[in-house]
């Protein structure tokens, strides 16, 4: 960027710099959303669940199968976002 260009966009810059923050936020959120890490414990507890019978068998199928389409949705995003950075 030249010199004229930056003072003329120069009144721009609260906003780019606002825009820039909510991208940050934006971006930690969509890490925080899919990171399969607290699902995986959440399977694993579940399991423990399941073996100390705190649970039934239906109750396992049925909360592992919701488990297991989060983990689903969340390598369909990880795959999608590499291929488009």
């Amino acid at each position: 960027m030249g010199l004229i260009t930056q003072l003329l966009t120069l009144p721009l810059a609260p906003v780019r710099g606002t825009v820039w923050v909510l991208d940050q936020v934006v971006h930690a959120a969509e890490e925080e959303y899919y990171d399969p890490e607290p699902v995986r414990a959440r399977l694993a507890q579940l399991e423990q669940e399941l073996n100390s019978g705190l649970i039934g068998a239906e109750e396992f199928d049925r909360r592992e199968d919701e488990l297991l389409d989060r983990l689903d949705e969340i390598e369909e995003y990880r795959n999608g976002a590499r291929h488009t950075s």
